[in-house]
């Protein structure tokens, strides 16, 4: 089906003029710098940050590029990955009257960000047990008034994957934006689909600094789409999203690719051997399979379990209550101490 990016742009996006900061209007680095109204004095600080920061990181998005294989101008960066969704639902979704579909159970920011944005959700559940796209029910679902599909892979908080074949086939019948939230992608076997984007310009790869980089503190999102898609959210977003502090350590942080790759085995390990130890409790009734740094657990007794990992101050994740996940925790991976501590205590467990 073709896409066609004007047919689903708002069109108060279509005029608007993007704000043009003191950064973008000089871009050198030396000088004296008399037109922002800063504070010329400096930082009370031992680093001075008196000085707003690059408003389109060009150098984090240059490091990026080299890693990704993918040109800065296919990259934006945001404040999280959330910035990113919601500027997705500013950009193409009338208030009122459009509407997304989601597939649960999956990120909840989707139907935050919907809800704050006044869109409608239309809501097509994962299989059960599989938790695969419902292609089927998707396919279905889909309106006039439909602008974006989001599809979470690995997802969350299930740990699967989704299987290219299904993404492809709604892709290919939707002239709206498919969005593949890929946080998780690290520490999959499988690739990243972002070669795809040369294929589908309809296409949007949202990927994060928070998960395998272990930056979270830090706050970078990442979108990858075409170019006139980028642009987009460049034109959309507040001048300077990213600040000075998390674009240093962000470069500092690219460099360390060696590391990054080691944590990322380790943790797959790790996933491997607390899966295998907690398929022997008797209170575990499946552990299902993952291609996260995190494991969801379908146990007879969520709510006493949390509570007793919670008194031995071991925090995991109650999601009995999300729709299609009852009777299960979310454990994330953590250290090969943190998860030994684990599953001794759940041994100790009556």
């Amino acid at each position: 089906m073709e896409f066609n990016l004007d047919n689903i742009l708002r069109n108060n996006i279509k005029t608007l003029k993007k704000y043009s900061s003191a950064r973008d209007e000089f871009k050198g680095k030396e000088g004296v710098f008399l037109d922002a109204n800063e504070n010329s004095f400096g930082s009370p600080l031992k680093e001075s940050y008196n000085r707003y920061p690059d408003p389109m990181q060009l150098d984090v998005k240059d490091k990026l590029s080299k890693i990704k294989g993918l040109p800065i101008q296919n990259i934006f960066l945001g404040n999280g990955s959330d910035e990113a969704i919601d500027i997705l639902f500013r950009a193409f979704c009338e208030p009122g009257k459009d509407n997304v579909i989601i597939c649960p159970p999956t990120y909840g920011m989707y139907e935050v960000s919907a809800g704050i944005n006044d869109v409608n959700i239309l809501k097509v559940p994962l299989l059960p047990e599989t938790f695969q796209l419902n292609v089927d029910g998707i396919l279905k679902a889909i309106n006039k008034n439909t602008k974006l599909i989001f599809f979470c892979c690995p997802n969350n908080p299930t740990g699967n994957g989704v299987k290219w074949n299904d993404i492809k086939t709604v892709l290919d019948n939707f002239s709206g934006i498919v969005v593949i939230d890929e946080a998780y992608i690290n520490f999959a076997k499988y690739r990243s689909l972002i070669p795809e984007l040369l294929n589908y310009p309809n296409l949007v790869i949202l990927q994060t600094l928070s998960k395998a980089w272990g930056l979270a503190g830090l706050r970078i999102g990442m979108a990858f789409a075409s170019e006139p898609i980028i642009d987009i959210f460049n034109k959309i977003k507040p001048p300077y999203n990213v600040n000075a502090v998390s674009q240093k350590l962000a470069l500092e942080a690219l460099d360390n690719i060696e590391q990054i790759n080691n944590w990322i085995k380790e943790v797959v390990e790790e996933r491997d051997k607390v899966i295998s130890e907690l398929q022997k409790f008797s209170f575990v009734q499946k552990v299902y399979p993952s291609d996260a740094n995190f494991i969801l657990v379908k146990t007879n007794d969520p709510g006493n379990i949390y509570n007793y990992l919670v008194s031995k101050k071991v925090i995991v994740r109650d999601r009995s209550s999300v729709e299609l996940c009852e009777g299960c925790l979310r454990i994330t991976i953590g250290t090969k101490e943190e998860n030994l501590n684990l599953l001794s205590l759940l041994n100790a467990y009556k």
